[in-house]
């Protein structure tokens, strides 16, 4: 199956009509956050908001500024991911990161404005019934605080997560997987849906989490620079834990494929009538090339 490029395309639309500045005197910073922001990339978490609003029987367009926000959020953590005192990544999407051209005050500060302005993005713009409009909210903050996105970046940058597999699965789950998960959460908290199928989703989304991250660790060894739009190899330089690090490539790639059936598995669990755009995302993670 092949990516949902349509969907994709309605997040672009989206997100390049987007302003942020209310006058000349932050113009500046709002032209960081768009060069962050609009540096194009898969958009896999709105899709999958928007995959997971269609599962659902919604329209996928009703998502929107919740989708769009869930991209906000991921740029803000590239934004910071390739500052010199975190991975010190000189090369994101293909071209300089946010700090490289535009100093390394500004970027914080456009990580920092992008995190701020996506949560007024769903309280301001996002449709819904505001007791699930505030828990979806509520979930994005979880998925992306100590519990969530940063403390796992705390977790990887201090070393502190306990050793073997169940260590690196809590790095990776709580780094990447979160926000991943809250992609597809918020939605069915959005919806409202019962709290069976709300478990079955959640169940599906984490192991997308981990899918995703294994499959990374794997591109980081196996890309080149310009197939992966950033440095490979960066893992391996600063001796970060990764799934290739403490298993082996050729385990990895086992880990890999039996990770995309327990996903698959999962999704048939959540949406036993079929979901095709999850499927069509979750077969890319697996077999994507950058």
């Amino acid at each position: 199956m092949s990516y949902p490029d349509d969907l994709r395309q309605q997040v672009d639309e989206y997100l390049q009509q987007l302003r942020f500045s209310d006058g000349s005197t932050t113009e500046g910073l709002e032209q960081a956050m768009l060069y962050s922001l609009l540096a194009g990339g898969k958009r896999i978490r709105p899709v999958l908001a928007l995959a997971t609003a269609a599962a659902l029987g919604d329209e996928p367009a009703s998502v929107m500024p919740l989708a769009a926000a869930l991209e906000m959020v991921h740029s803000y953590s590239l934004i910071h991911d390739d500052l010199p005192a975190m991975d010190d990544d000189d090369l994101r999407r293909g071209r300089p990161s946010c700090h490289v051209a535009f100093g390394e005050d500004l970027a914080i500060l456009a990580g920092d404005a992008l995190y701020a302005e996506a949560f007024r993005l769903i309280l301001a713009e996002q449709p819904g019934d505001p007791a699930r409009l505030l828990a979806a909210a509520a979930e994005l903050g979880a998925a992306t605080g100590v519990n969530g996105m940063v403390g796992g970046q705390y977790l990887d940058v201090a070393d502190a997560a306990a050793a073997g597999p169940e260590g690196l699965r809590e790095l990776h789950s709580r780094k990447t997987g979160r926000l991943i998960s809250a992609s597809v959460e918020c939605v069915c908290l959005l919806n409202g849906i019962e709290q069976g199928s709300l478990l079955a989703y959640r169940a599906f989304a984490a192991e997308l989490g981990v899918l995703f991250q294994i499959v990374d660790d794997i591109l980081d060894v196996t890309g080149s620079d310009e197939e992966l739009g950033k440095p490979s190899g960066s893992d391996e330089r600063q001796g970060k834990r990764t799934y290739v690090s403490e298993f082996g490539l050729e385990r990895a790639k086992a880990l890999a494929e039996d990770s995309h059936a327990q996903t698959r598995h999962a999704l048939a669990v959540a949406a036993p009538r079929g979901a095709e755009e999850l499927e069509r995302i979750t077969d890319f993670i697996a077999a994507r090339e950058s």
